[in-house]
């Protein structure tokens, strides 16, 4: 390379990140608060959020979930990124209130299966 001449670098999206999750989520292995099951549903808190000062992951984020909740799952694969990654994310992004989470419903406060088996034998004996 001659002197003064700009080093050009080129890549395509097979390439993947050209950065590393560490790097995305500032050295954090996991989110502060665990609330995030593979099945949590996240949305934009306001569809019209500005996503113009974010990273772009986050930015990522916000932008997939404006027209309908996903699942945390559903949200790393749309990035393809870790879900380790992605709760770190939604973390940061559910402290700053740009987003809604519902967690699933924990067997605790699920139905007991005899009350679902009572209904279903009084549906047949319809």
């Amino acid at each position: 390379m001659t002197a003064g001449a700009e080093e050009v670098w080129f890549f395509d999206q097979d390439a993947g990140h050209l950065v590393r999750p560490y790097a995305i989520t500032n050295g954090r292995t996991g989110p502060v608060r665990d609330g995030f099951a593979l099945i949590t549903l996240v949305v934009t808190a306001d569809p019209r959020t500005d996503t113009t000062r974010l990273s772009p992951e986050p930015a990522a984020i916000i932008d997939l979930c404006r027209e309908r909740p996903l699942a945390v799952a559903e949200i790393a694969a749309g990035l393809d990124l870790p879900v380790s990654v992605v709760k770190v994310l939604l973390d940061d992004l559910s402290e700053a209130r740009l987003i809604l989470t519902r967690a699933p419903v924990r067997l605790a406060e699920a139905p007991d299966v005899s009350l679902i088996q009572a209904v279903i034998e009084g549906v047949r004996r319809l």
